[in-house]
């Protein structure tokens, strides 16, 4: 513990944002790392707690009063190499991930909890500057081969773990650049996409092969030309095939690491108007112009009244892209009520709290209707008009429409960012994989006597992240990456000397 009363003497520092007026003109980061003194001072206040409930409410249990002690101390090399025994991408997490690890801090009972993720962020930083990320390399060959299928974060931290494992390990790509929904969900302004390149530079020394453009398994058939599909309308910028037998006949395993890709709909009259789309239409072909790519007809929002349909991350996600590309105005849909601005802590804490989250696209210009649904959508000449809604109530955990309050809100571009229901079932069947009652690969995180951790009822097909538990958090589908690589290197070596 650095300073015994720092927790008493020292108030939460946060991190501080370019102006609104400036960031919107492009879509670059805009969230200034702690420099080192303040970085100090906020690890200060960490009380090194006995029971560490930061630890546990981190997915990836990352032992954060040792790296906050470090930072202290000044001793940035040895706080990397803590933050990394539990997390391969902290500049992923130091920058997305929501930090339930601060709502289960000791301090957020009664006080503002140490900002455990803006530190993190600030040694990830430090050590990319200092070059103190380098490639793992020098372990023996196994023999085995990996294929790992999807590159998100869950397919990353898998393949890393593995072929610093010793296996060679092929990381297979449908898109055409790695990084799954890091790079085509998350928009740049959130996390530029230079943090994926140069991890991907870090794996490829390490011996990780990188196979993008490549379709593995089998895809649905498209609609017809009046019908919007939620599965066919994933992104797909795939230039070969392979077949989900030809993978299992060349490796000695698979790790089915596709995500939670289809999208949520919304089907009520007017659905099939020009101008209504899944969020995740949108924000991939605002991350690919980025990238410097020329799309045709991209999907845009210039001079247009918005409508988000969906209050989480991925609605905001959307808001904050509208306002950069000059949108009239941006309102966003909640169904459910407002939340309270403050938590009820001695109800809530250590857990995740219900509580008011105002995003920083929010603080970009964003009308935020809660309580309300959409009824129907409304056109002319074959494009949305407006979205007719009425306010809702909740009483007994159902929902009652509340009568004389419908109304039609003017709308030329609707985005549905209601969250994702599962993986894409045509993939996972092509492998013979079993789904669960909610449409993901069944798999236990728990070994048994007849099938290891992330096993699925094939055969050396393992599956992990979204796939497996379903729309979920970047943080966890790292967790779930780094449990299946020792899974894995269980099952090939009959034992592991990977962290689980």
């Amino acid at each position: 513990m650095g300073k015994i009363t720092g927790f008493l003497e020292i108030e939460r520092i946060k991190e501080s944002y370019k102006p609104v007026q400036e960031r919107v003109k492009d879509y670059k980061e805009f969230v200034f790392t702690l420099k080192d003194d303040l970085a100090k001072q906020q690890s200060a206040r960490c009380m090194d707690c006995g029971t560490p409930f930061c630890n546990n409410g981190c997915p990836v249990n990352n032992i954060i009063p040792d790296f906050n002690e470090l930072v202290y101390q000044g001793d940035w090399k040895n706080a990397i190499d803590v933050l990394h025994s539990t997390n391969n991408f902290p500049e992923f997490t130091g920058r997305i991930c929501p930090a339930p690890c601060e709502a289960a801090c000791t301090l957020n009972v009664n006080q503002e909890a140490v900002g455990i993720k803006s530190i993190e962020h600030a040694i990830i930083d430090k050590a990319w500057s200092e070059g103190w990320v380098q490639p793992m390399t020098g372990m023996a060959p196994t023999g085995k081969k990996v294929a790992i299928v999807g590159s998100g974060p869950a397919g990353l931290a898998s393949a890393q773990q593995l072929a610093r494992a010793g296996h060679a390990v092929t990381v297979f790509e449908k898109n055409d650049r790695v990084g799954g929904l890091l790079r085509y969900g998350i928009p740049d302004f959130k996390m530029e996409k230079n943090h994926i390149d140069r991890r991907l530079e870090q794996m490829k020394a390490e011996g990780v092969v990188f196979k993008t453009g490549v379709l593995v398994g089998d895809w649905p058939s498209s609609p017809d030309a009046h019908q919007k599909d939620a599965a066919s309308l994933i992104t797909n910028w795939s230039q070969t095939k392979v077949s989900a037998q030809s993978l299992m006949d060349e490796f000695d395993a698979v790790v089915l690491c596709t995500g939670s890709e289809v999208s949520r709909d919304l089907n009520i009259p007017g659905r099939e108007l020009d101008g209504v789309h899944f969020a995740m239409e949108f924000l991939p072909q605002q991350n690919k112009t980025n990238a410097g790519d020329s799309l045709q007809n991209q999907l845009r929002a210039d001079k247009r009244h918005v409508v988000v349909i969906g209050g989480g991350d991925t609605g905001s996600d959307c808001v904050g892209t509208s306002r950069r590309h000059g949108a009239v105005s941006v309102t966003q849909f909640e169904v459910m009520p407002e939340p309270p601005v403050e938590e009820n802590r001695p109800l809530t804490w250590p857990y995740w709290p219900l509580k008011l989250r105002t995003s920083s696209s929010h603080e970009e210009g964003c009308e935020r209707e809660f309580a309300i649904s959409s009824k129907a959508f409304v056109g002319e000449k074959g494009h949305v008009t407006g979205v007719q809604t009425v306010r809702v109530q909740w009483q007994d955990g159902k929902m009652q429409e509340i009568p004389g309050t419908e109304q039609t809100i003017p709308a030329d571009l609707v985005l549905l960012a209601m969250g994702f229901v599962n993986p894409l079932a045509s993939v996972l069947t092509s492998f013979g994989v079993e789904l669960d009652a909610r449409g993901n690969a069944r798999a236990s995180t728990d070994s048994t006597a007849s099938a290891a951790a992330y096993h699925t009822n094939v055969p050396k097909v393992f599956a992990a992240g979204d796939t497996r538990r379903g729309q979920s958090l970047v943080v966890w589908a790292i967790r779930e990456g780094r449990q299946a690589a020792r899974a894995v290197d269980e099952f090939l070596m009959g034992s592991s000397v990977l962290p689980r």
